[in-house]
């Protein structure tokens, strides 16, 4: 038998010390001496593992803290923005798009005009049938005619077309402002005579412009659309007329007589 083969003892300390081995990742070589029948243990710390483990470990926590601070710009950056969309006026992005459209339409126009064509025309040329017949529908509901309601609500109604169409001098608008500073926007003691002298060209647009709405109100007359679901009380257009001014002013009294005299009712 082979002296290998015989039995050693192996005590407690034996194995706590192997178990502290073992949670290290630590080489051990074990050494058996014959003459006193007993075991030497060697310990090498494996170096380059731990190294290598421990390099890996600092840069994972590396690569962790990079994008944490990435994170951290990516969010104050999402605040900013955030914020700086909470303080524009509601409808900014409306307003952006229609003044990208309308210098779009500008530059197109201009290019048209330099070629010496008409651009309504070939504008007109690239629109499709069931387009311009969606957009014709799209205006008719937008701008729909009540017909007369009143001399207040006529002349708001003026009022607002004749502001639309205005053209403002920008040029000038900011000469005035650089020119007057603080005094530019009026207070309650403002009385605004001698601060502020209109130009020769605004007098001369101003009397164009009152021209223009005088020729247009002689030979303006538009066509109400024909509502087949009214009543027909009348016997001739000026009566038609007639009836429809006495139904706005006093429709809401009469609404129960005309029901009894069409019930038979009435008494």
């Amino acid at each position: 038998m082979s002296r290998c083969a015989q039995p050693v003892e192996v005590d407690n300390r034996f194995a706590i010390n192997m178990r502290k081995i073992n949670s290290t990742n630590t080489k051990v070589k074990i050494t058996f001496h014959h003459k006193h029948n007993s075991l030497t243990l060697q310990t090498e710390p494996s170096s380059s593992k731990g190294t290598s483990s421990k390099s890996g470990r600092l840069d994972r926590l590396k690569n962790l803290e990079l994008r944490m601070n990435e994170a951290r710009k990516l969010n104050h950056k999402e605040v900013v923005e955030e914020d700086r969309r909470n303080k524009l006026p509601t409808n900014f992005e409306q307003k952006r798009k229609r003044v990208e459209w309308e210098e779009e339409e500008e530059k197109k126009r201009k290019e048209t005009e330099a070629k010496g064509e008409d651009y309504d025309r070939v504008k007109l040329l690239e629109i499709g049938a069931d387009e311009a017949e969606k957009w014709a529908r799209k205006k008719k509901q937008k701008n729909p005619d009540p017909g007369f309601s009143g001399y207040e609500a006529a002349t708001r109604r003026q009022y607002d077309r004749l502001t639309k169409s205005l053209k403002p001098d920008m040029d000038n608008y900011n000469r005035q402002k650089d020119k007057l500073e603080e005094d530019f926007y009026a207070t309650g003691n403002t009385l605004g005579l001698n601060q502020h002298k209109d130009s020769e060209e605004s007098v001369d647009r101003m009397v164009t412009d009152l021209e223009k709405q005088i020729k247009k109100r002689e030979k303006y007359s538009r066509r109400r659309t024909f509502d087949e679901d009214a009543d027909i009380d009348y016997i001739n257009e000026r009566n038609m007329k007639f009836n429809k001014k006495l139904e706005r002013f006093y429709g809401t009294y009469t609404a129960e007589i005309k029901q009894n005299l069409e019930r038979g009712t009435a008494v």
